[in-house]
């Protein structure tokens, strides 16, 4: 009987764990004894296994690539006779040439194979990382031609390494730029290893260069040998150097050059955080509920207060700037400029400093759900805060270090001890009110759409009446003229434009009434925390870009003010304002970044 064998069968190691007071027929079927339940799991494990074997590979890649490019750099700077600059440059140009013939291969090669991009990856590659992808861009190729160009103009002691390399790294820029604004999204499902290691290569590539960028002051040493060369001129020993001779199109290649410059290394930075979300999503597949089906929008409805302080310190910002500025062109700036610049941090750093605390702990009294699904550019996002602001800590550091051992009672000491460490406060408050923001669910707007339908029917339900009979009367007094009386003809054309214009002003002012109702139903119906977070957010994110709009277009009053230049001297203080500048450049415009998908999910 079968009955009897399944009754006589011996019960599994299952079967006996089960409690005493559960029904028998809970543990008759057992999924793990199907051989197809045993076969997707061990499909699964080795797809895991690739996975992670495909990672180490092409990590180890890109580590042995770097290592070797930091080598070559070291040992440029160390040694300038064995290694040249001509040779890093040789080197770097067989690494874009190698990663310009994977992602020419990837476009008309692996993108287009038959199912390979089935998945995208909404998180990755905003709009605002792409568009500071072609902006970067841009100003990299800027920045070449005018490096081909001063070169070009002194050939005769310059090396053609030195147009070379500028033109590759042209055409590198505009496919690379090409290739993440179109497939920063794509979760490649063909050739996982091979795309990998590509896009590690990219990596360590975009790495060395920004290292080169970083370290390499061959136009700042050649501004210093042409102003030594001027000294020697005007006391009479004649030297014959490779400088830029006296006319207006060789200083337009040069201070473009110098101007340009940190554009380079942000470029570099950036295309490294998208190059490496792009590799955590090589085999990724995607469920529906990593889909959001909401997808917030950037709206200015319901902010003030943010956006009129935020104003105002931008623009006074800009005057500090300018006002620093004409000063260091000039020559070197004053004691006073010193003061207004390093004040003008003083007074803004503990302003974003308090609003961050005070989004923080909104975010601890509010009760919405952290959003815990698998976001690999959410990832990146909170290493690159936590690493870039390393740049600006590290130099704060520096500046306490050196002005406690000197004079820390001189006012201008005094200001710089403030700054250094209310920027390593204000550093730390906006990481922890983003990064808490980041790791929230985004705020339903359901609500929010119906309180804007309403606040349109109570505009359009306030419209001042009469304007209809307006209309018809003068119609009607229009067809009731009689024809053969052109005094009363004339008399009526006035009348009725006199009316078509207050019908129109009368329009006017109803849009503008509508427009005002509605900007002020959304902003009473938004709740207390959310208007303060909106707030908070865009304050912080116009401060941030105020902030980073200084010291990319040449206010560097931390080597130019001299102190830390000579207590730690003149090589050490360079490589550390190189390493840290950067990243604190970094810093704040991936910081816009962050505010801006804190506002949006608010």
């Amino acid at each position: 009987m079968p009955g009897n064998k399944v009754s006589k069968q011996k019960p599994c190691h299952h079967c006996k764990r089960r409690p005493a007071s559960a029904p028998p027929d809970t543990s008759t079927i057992h999924y793990e004894k199907f051989w197809l339940y045993r076969h997707c799991s061990s499909v699964q494990q080795r797809d895991r296994q690739a996975q992670k074997a495909g990672q180490l590979f092409s990590g180890l890649l890109a580590m042995n690539v770097v290592f070797l490019g930091s080598a070559f750099i070291s040992s440029m700077i160390f040694n300038h006779v064995a290694i040249t600059l001509a040779d890093v440059w040789i080197l770097l140009s067989i690494l874009k040439v190698l990663c310009l013939c994977w992602i020419i291969y990837y476009l008309l090669g692996t993108s287009r194979q038959p199912h390979a991009v089935l998945y995208r990856d909404s998180h990755a590659g905003p709009i605002w990382i792409r568009g500071s992808v072609l902006l970067f861009a841009s100003f990299s190729i800027l920045l070449n031609v005018f490096q081909i160009g001063y070169s070009a103009i002194l050939i005769q002691c310059k090396s053609r390494v030195e147009i070379v390399f500028p033109s590759i790294e042209i055409f590198f820029i505009l496919t690379q730029a090409f290739f993440l604004w179109h497939h920063s999204k794509d979760c490649i499902q063909v050739q996982h290893n091979f795309t990998r290691c590509g896009l590690m290569l990219t990596i360590a590539t975009n790495l060395l260069l920004w290292l080169l960028a970083v370290t390499n002051d061959t136009i700042h040493v050649e501004i210093e040998s042409q102003l030594r060369e001027v000294e020697q001129r005007f006391e009479g020993n004649e030297t014959a150097s490779c400088t830029c001779p006296n006319t207006t199109i060789c200083k337009v290649f040069q201070k473009g050059y110098i101007l340009l410059y940190p554009f380079n290394t942000e470029y570099c930075l950036v295309c490294c955080s998208v190059l490496y979300v792009m590799w955590k999503n090589v085999g990724r597949r995607i469920s529906d509920h990593h889909v959001p089906h909401i997808k917030p929008r950037f709206r200015l409805q319901g902010v003030v207060f943010g956006p009129l302080l935020g104003t105002i310190a931008v623009i006074i910002g800009i005057c500090v700037f300018m006002m620093y500025q004409i000063q260091a062109t000039s020559s070197v700036p004053s004691r006073q400029a010193f003061v207004i610049y390093y004040s003008y941090y003083i007074v803004l750093l503990p302003l974003m400093s308090v609003g961050a605390v005070i989004g923080t702990i909104i975010h601890a009294l509010e009760k919405k759900e952290l959003d815990t699904l698998k976001n690999p550019t959410r990832s990146l996002d909170v290493i690159l805060l936590m690493g870039a602001a390393l740049g600006q800590i590290g130099m704060s550091y520096f500046s306490i270090v050196a002005i406690v051992a000197t004079n820390p009672r001189d006012l201008l000491n005094s200001l710089i001890l403030s700054h250094s460490v209310l920027l390593i406060f204000q550093s730390i408050t906006q990481n922890v009110f983003i990064i808490d923001g980041l790791h929230r669910q985004p705020f339903v707007a359901a609500s929010e759409a119906t309180h804007a339908e309403h606040a349109k029917d109570q505009a359009a339900a306030s419209e001042l009446p009469g304007e209809e009979e307006t209309t018809t009367s003068s119609n009607q007094e229009h067809t009731q003229m009689p024809p053969d009386k052109e005094e009363e003809m004339k008399e009526g054309q006035n009348h009725e434009a006199y009316d078509q214009r207050g019908v129109n002003m009368l329009e006017l002012g109803q849009e503008i009434r509508k427009v005002s109702l509605s900007y002020i139903h959304s902003y009473s119906h938004l709740s207390w925390k959310r208007r303060a977070l909106r707030e908070i957010s865009f304050f912080l994110v116009l401060c941030n870009i105020i902030l980073w709009v200084m010291p990319t277009f040449g206010a560097h009053p931390v080597f130019e003010n001299g102190l830390e230049k000579s207590f730690y001297g003149y090589s050490t203080w360079f490589a550390i304002v190189n390493f840290g500048l950067p990243l604190g450049v970094f810093y704040r415009m991936h910081s816009v970044g962050g505010l801006l998908e804190v506002y949006i999910t608010a």
